[in-house]
């Protein structure tokens, strides 16, 4: 399995933007994920998108203002996310799954915190 390493997190304010990126330490034609986990709250899928980049896939509390996309030609998949809650302060982590598969390979995660 390729491993994953995440960036671009940070403390931000409501209203701002950040864009995530996830590299892959190989190319990988896995279905890449994001997904988050709040304080005291389970882990929630955030959004994915498959190895073609031709089909991505939203959860319904970001759709509109979350956009997911790879590049594979850097092995890498970005979550660009826009109008900010504090609601949107978790940790962040990619993951990658094969087709019709669950995700079974995860990276370690970035910190977004969102203040108001």
């Amino acid at each position: 399995q390729v491993k994953l390493v995440e960036s671009g997190g940070g403390s931000v304010q409501a209203g701002d933007s950040l864009r995530l990126s996830c590299a892959a330490s190989g190319r990988t034609f896995s279905t890449m994920g994001w997904f988050r986990q709040a304080p005291g709250k389970e882990r929630e899928f955030v959004a994915e998108i498959n190895w073609r980049g031709s089909t991505t896939k939203y959860a319904d509390s970001v759709k509109g203002r979350f956009t997911i996309s790879r590049d594979n030609a850097k092995n890498t998949v970005y979550l660009q996310m826009n109008t900010l809650k504090p609601a949107d302060t978790a940790v962040y982590t990619c993951a990658t799954r094969a087709a019709g598969a669950s995700y079974d390979n995860w990276g370690q995660g970035t910190q977004v915190t969102v203040s108001s």
